[in-house]
Formats: structure tokens, C-alpha cells, sequence
């Protein structure tokens, strides 16, 4: 049940983020895109009373074709929201307005989404854009963690956000090494050995502070901090409290790690495995490490390509179905309208583009233009061949290492088999 609902939210997610990449490449001419954002508390009647104020106010716009299109726009709204008696759960986006399509040609366009999460403003907006940054902001991860690697050389300091590991800076210390300079005392060496050390651990201390006391919302998002480092430092560190009171009291735990520079993040965040061991990033860093293992193997039980994935589902062969969030493809069913000619092809859609904007070729029997018969988006399509097999489907994002070379060095398609088929 936890699984079924982890792809649902991944699926949903991938969904969204499309819609809004989308969104992000539609230009109007002028102020012809209508961006609204009506929150769950609002009236819908208050809305419309609105609307309507504003179809009179476009009589004042010097442009005709500008003046015809925002009135044409706000037509459209107005008609679909008569289908509504008060916004839905989490309230109404709508983007309507003509587009441009390209070849001087427009299109009069009108998209309503119900956003994942509560919108908490009221917005009516016209502009050549739609405004997106609400929703996009609901794409940012709730859940930051702060990570500290450090040793008496240098340190580094960093964010967990989700399943991206984000480096901020790091600091070199000016301690000296344990061998004094002839002409000194031992005990004044170690005096200012000490000094320098606490010194240095107080500049890590106020950099981080500031760093994670400057997130956005900090008493919302910040939920912990990750020390990392070599013993005894990070012990020192952590016992010494050199951090502010709000930021050392959400210390998680310390955690060995070889190195302290920016690399030393993505150690950290693999030894705090089992402290984080419910945050979708270790999930997935353990997903992806399962394939890379067997693929390294002789006789591992590892696929990828979408050619190869394909056959090894359609033999029930693939446990885990491994996809990246990246792929921006479709499967379509291409047809000859004048025989029975049909084939299957998969194509890359770029964001704002159109499967008939490609060149789809003809039939080879009398070279007819192939037209689409059937078309669905990649994830959709294999998904459902995964669930003939009950095989397991994990989105896995491109925010961490592992995530990015599922996409860019197997293509965004790999599997995990029950058992090697030759594929």
C-alpha cells in the first residue's frame, strides 16, 4: 500500500511538472495571457463580478486585436466557471488567452488545474506570460535538512532538499599541524594550536548558523542538522556548541566521513542513511545502487534502454522498472489512412511542443503521411506494461548522482530483473 502510494505521489508530481514546463514555454502578443489564481476560500461569485468589471475595462485598450482577444479570454473563463460553486480543495489555477503558434497563426487556449497544495492568494493577472511562480514554488521540496562536514583543516557546508544535495561553501582553517617550529615551546605551541582550532570552529559555526537560519521558512522546512567528519572533530564541534541555539538543538547525529570537502556532502548524506532512512532520497540513492550493482556483475540481472526494458517487461522478466522524471517522450501508434499499415515508435516531445509539429514520415506501402492513431506519454505506457507483471515502478529524480546518470548514461529507462533473459 506504502509503495502504490509513493508512485502515485511520484506520478503526480511528474505530471505537474510537466503541465508547468508547458505552460512556461506558451507566449502571447502583448497582455493577452490571462493568469488567475482563486483560492479555496474565495467566491466564485466574487470572482466572476470581477470578471466581468474587467471585460468592460478592456473597452479602453487602444489595440483592437489586443482589446478582442483579453475579452475572448475572459469569455472563456467566465464559461467554465459556471461548472463551479466554490473552488476545489486547494482552489483553481486558470491560464487562458490566444497563443501563438507559430506562422502568424494563434490559438485561443484555456487550462484549469487543481493545484497539489492549498493556493493562499488571490490573483488576476494579464501579461505575454503566464505567471507560474506560485505553482512553482509548490515544486520545491518541504523537507531541508543542513549538512556540515568538517575536520581541523577545512569544512564544508551544504543543504539535503529533498532528494538534491546542494552545496553553499566552504572554509579552510589556518591551524597549524601538530609539529612545532624549533624555537617554541611545546605548551605554547599547543596553546596556540588550541586557540586556532577554536577559532576556526566558531567561523565554521556562525557561517553555518547564518546559512541555515537564512532558509526560507526555517521553522517550517529545517529539520535537522547532519555532522559529518573524522573523530574527534566532529565530536568537538558538536560538544563545543558553536552554532546558534536554534540550529544546534536539531543536530540529527554525527557521522564518519573520509572527506571534508564539497564532495564530503554526498558521503555524509550516504552514512546518515539509516537516520534519514524514511526521506525519498535514500530510497532512491538504494533503488538506483540495486541496479548499478547488477549491472556490474557477470551474470547480473540488470536492463536498460528502452528498447531492451521493453522486451524484458513484456516477458514479466523486470522486479523494479526504474524511470527517470526527466523523460519527455510519447509512444505512439502512427496508422495509414489508406491501408492497414501501422507501427509503433517512440518520440521526444519537447516542453510547448506538438506531436503534430513532427515530421511522422509516410507508409511504405503507397507513401501516404502516417497519421497518430494512439498516442500516450512514455511513463504511462510502460507503467502499464509493468502492472501486467505486478512489477514494481520507481520515478527516480535527477536531483543526486545516481538519479542523473539513470538519465543521461542509460537513457532515463532501466530495470531491475527477477531473472537474465538474454534482452
Amino acid at each position: 500500500m506504502e509503495e502504490t502510494q509513493e508512485m502515485e505521489t511520484a506520478r503526480k508530481r511528474y505530471e505537474f511538472k510537466k503541465t508547468l514546463e508547458r505552460l512556461a514555454e506558451k507566449e502571447g502578443s502583448g497582455t493577452e495571457l490571462i493568469t488567475l489564481y482563486i483560492p479555496p476560500d474565495k467566491q466564485i461569485s466574487d470572482v466572476t463580478a470581477q470578471l466581468r468589471d474587467e471585460f468592460g475595462q478592456c473597452s479602453n485598450i487602444k489595440s483592437k486585436q489586443t482589446r478582442t482577444n483579453v475579452q475572448s479570454a475572459i469569455s472563456s473563463i467566465l464559461s467554465r466557471l459556471k461548472y463551479y460553486k466554490r473552488p476545489p480543495e486547494n482552489g483553481l489555477a486558470i491560464f487562458c488567452g490566444t497563443i501563438n503558434v507559430g506562422g502568424d497563426r494563434t490559438d485561443l487556449q484555456c487550462e484549469i488545474i487543481e493545484p497539489p497544495e492549498p493556493l493562499n492568494t488571490y490573483m488576476y493577472r494579464c501579461s505575454s506570460t503566464f505567471e507560474l511562480e506560485p505553482l512553482q514554488q509548490m515544486l520545491e521540496e518541504k523537507e531541508v535538512y543542513g549538512l556540515i562536514v568538517i575536520d581541523r583543516r577545512e569544512a564544508y557546508i551544504g543543504f539535503l532538499r529533498g532528494n538534491r544535495i546542494e552545496p553553499v561553501r566552504g572554509v579552510t582553517s589556518t591551524v597549524p599541524g601538530k609539529q612545532r617550529k624549533g624555537g617554541q615551546s611545546s605548551v605554547r605551541f599547543q596553546r596556540l594550536r588550541l586557540i586556532a582550532i577554536n577559532e576556526f570552529y566558531t567561523k565554521v559555526g556562525d557561517l553555518a548558523s547564518e546559512v541555515f537560519l537564512g532558509e526560507k521558512d526555517f521553522f517550517e522546512r529545517f529539520k535537522g542538522v547532519l555532522i559529518g567528519g573524522p573523530t574527534p572533530t566532529k565530536e568537538e564541534f558538536e560538544a563545543g556548541g558553536y552554532l546558534h541555539h536554534e540550529v544546534q538543538k536539531r543536530i540529527i547525529g554525527l557521522f564518519d566521513v573520509s572527506y571534508t570537502n564539497e564532495s564530503g556532502l554526498a558521503e555524509l548524506v550516504e552514512n546518515a542513511a539509516d537516520a534519514l532512512k524514511g526521506l525519498e532520497v535514500i530510497k532512491e540513492k538504494t533503488v538506483m545502487n540495486r541496479f548499478l550493482q547488477e549491472l556490474v556483475k557477470d551474470d547480473g540481472a540488470a536492463a536498460y534502454g528502452e528498447e531492451s526494458v521493453r522486451k524484458n517487461l513484456e516477458l514479466g522478466a523486470v522486479d523494479t522498472l526504474l524511470l527517470s522524471d526527466k523523460l519527455r517522450r510519447a509512444r505512439l501508434k502512427l496508422a495509414c489512412p489508406n491501408c492497414d499499415y501501422t507501427e509503433e515508435r517512440t518520440v521526444s516531445v519537447e516542453p510547448g511542443k506538438h506531436i503534430k509539429d513532427l515530421d511522422l514520415g509516410t507508409c511504405p506501402n503507397d507513401t501516404s503521411p502516417l497519421y497518430v492513431a494512439e498516442e500516450s506519454d512514455i511513463i504511462d505506457e510502460l507503467t502499464a506494461l509493468a502492472d501486467q507483471s505486478n512489477t514494481t515502478v520507481k520515478i527516480i529524480s535527477d536531483d543526486f548522482e545516481e538519479g542523473s546518470m539513470l538519465y543521461n548514461a542509460f537513457g532515463g529507462i532501466a530495470a531491475i530483473l527477477r531473472y537474465r533473459t538474454g534482452y
